[in-house]
């Protein structure tokens, strides 16, 4: 069956302006993911928080966040993909500019409750939309264009919002999102028309609740394992159980339920499924990367906030320059040597910085490697968005986008909370070796008569050094770790299905297995 004789979005304005309006919904709930981090001690301080509990400015918005993003599918089929998509803009940015007005720590998290739900389904509907509303040898620049602001954003969040914090204040970083979600919301609304809508498909409650405990207990382990020291806490062993039973309940009732909460067509396209696990991938260096460089930077190197982030900003760069590039080629060639390729050059950037990263580096390292891991990830991009859904029928699309989503931020979630625990762990197992060959007969320190054994500011200052020569070192390790991570990935690609040789031999567009 081909795409022309199933479901398309109609268009009330041209491409041009719905790609710009679903541009800023993606740009504004994907920056907004990274840019509150920066100013969590400005938030601490004015609310009057401890370290603990400031943490739930960003837990809260997570746990949101994925706990209603496969909510995006059901919600859009039964009353239409337009209104919802309104609906989370306009609840997104008032939500944002309460958490600005916020005046205590209750209710910020509270106000980013609401925010991580209404901007759950942002990012899934706007690539739904260009997917549909693009003809097919159009689609690869569309998931360029929607690749540029989920790539690119994480990257520029935390050097926007240190700018803000530095010039202005904490609640500009929320404040920020009305003008955006404002144009975005006007877009939208004369750009698209309404899709037609499900009514007969019931809500699979049971199922939307395993999942959603699974979501949450998982995500609350990721973001509070290294707070708690891991499964040495009650804590994280409880969340880790209550995910565990969540995802297990969730298989077995979707298998077994006449009406599962996730259509279960989508998990028999071959494409989806291969693109689900190469973006949870994808997930993992994107954003484990983008975690690792600041405090690199900035507590190893004595980056300022702004060097750092001028320093990071060729990788970003490097995405867009190549997505920009690969959109126009991905319908003329085999996307999956596009694919390959982008991971060979993202491992081997990571392969780079475990060559050149030390504490007597230059800037210029850190923005060479930088520059061609951006280049990698781009390559990635957008012929996997593309490839993933070119063989799923076009009314999953929505859903399908919305775990395609979900498993893109599940990987950033155990990517960070993976290299961020391995920092920790070898941090300690290197200094305690280095540590171990120190002794007042050691002739190298007679030359440093800073480090003077026989003295508390002298032990003081070599037990600093070799800290932050075992944290270098955790580094690089980080590096090589998720250097293997990505290469592991590149058999998954022969998994993919040549979406131009499955059409011709179909005779059409797309085939609906």
């Amino acid at each position: 069956m081909s795409e022309a004789a199933g479901w398309r979005a109609p268009l009330l304005g041209n491409r041009f302006l719905v790609a710009v309006a679903t541009m800023l919904a993606t740009v504004m709930q994907v920056i907004d993911q990274t840019i509150a981090n920066v100013a969590l001690p400005h938030m601490q301080g004015g609310l009057a928080a401890t370290q603990d509990q400031i943490t739930w400015v960003l837990t809260s918005y997570i746990i949101a966040a994925a706990i209603a993003m496969p909510l995006t599918g059901w919600l859009s089929g039964r009353f239409g993909r337009k209104r919802i998509f309104l609906l989370s803009v306009v609840g997104f940015t008032i939500a944002s500019g309460c958490c600005g007005a916020a005046q205590s720590l209750n209710q910020i998290v509270i106000f980013r409750l609401l925010q991580g739900v209404c901007g759950a389904a942002l990012v899934p509907l706007s690539q739904a939309v260009l997917l549909d509303v693009f003809p097919r040898e159009q689609r690869g620049s569309a998931m360029a264009l929607w690749g540029v602001g989920i790539m690119v954003g994480p990257i520029l969040g935390p050097t926007l919002g240190g700018y803000i914090t530095d010039n202005w204040d904490w609640r500009w970083v929320f404040y920020i999102n009305l003008p955006v979600g404002l144009l975005a919301w006007l877009g939208i609304a004369v750009s698209i028309e309404e899709t037609a809508r499900d009514r007969d498909r019931p809500f699979d409650f049971f199922g939307f609740a395993m999942l959603s405990l699974g979501m949450g207990g998982l995500q609350m382990m990721l973001d509070r394992g290294e707070l708690k020291d891991w499964f040495s806490s009650l804590e994280i062993r409880i969340e880790a159980a209550l995910a565990a039973l969540g995802f297990y309940t969730f298989a077995v009732h979707s298998a077994t339920a006449r009406h599962p909460f996730l259509h279960p067509q989508i998990f028999r396209d071959r494409n989806l499924v291969t693109g689900l696990v190469v973006s949870f991938v994808v997930g993992i260096v994107l954003l484990a990367s983008v975690a690792l460089l600041p405090p690199l930077l900035q507590g190893l190197m004595d980056y300022p906030v702004m060097t750092t982030g001028m320093v990071m900003a060729p990788r970003g760069i490097g995405t867009a320059i190549v997505m920009v590039i690969a959109g126009r080629f991905v319908q003329r060639t085999d996307a999956r040597w596009m694919i390959l390729a982008g991971f060979l050059l993202t491992a081997y950037s990571l392969w780079d910085m475990a060559q050149r990263f030390s504490l007597q580096m230059d800037s210029w390292s850190v923005i060479w490697t930088g520059f061609i891991q951006g280049l990698g990830l781009g390559l990635i991009f957008p012929p996997l968005s593309t490839i993933a859904f070119a063989t799923l029928p076009p009314t999953l699309r929505t859903e399908g986008a919305g775990i395609f989503t979900l498993a893109r931020s599940l990987g950033s979630s155990v990517g960070v909370s993976i290299v961020m625990a391995m920092l920790t762990v070898n941090t300690q197992v290197v200094h305690a070796s280095v540590a171990a060959h120190i002794t007042p007969f050691l002739h190298r320190l007679a030359l440093a008569p800073l480090w003077n054994l026989h003295s508390t500011a002298g032990i003081a200052a070599l037990n600093l050094e070799v800290t932050r020569q075992a944290a270098m070192v955790a580094y690089v390790d980080d590096f090589i770790l998720m250097m293997v991570v990505t290469l592991a990935a590149v058999p998954l690609i022969a998994l993919l299905r040549n979406p131009r040789r499955v059409a011709a031999a179909a005779g059409a567009d797309v085939v609906l297995d």
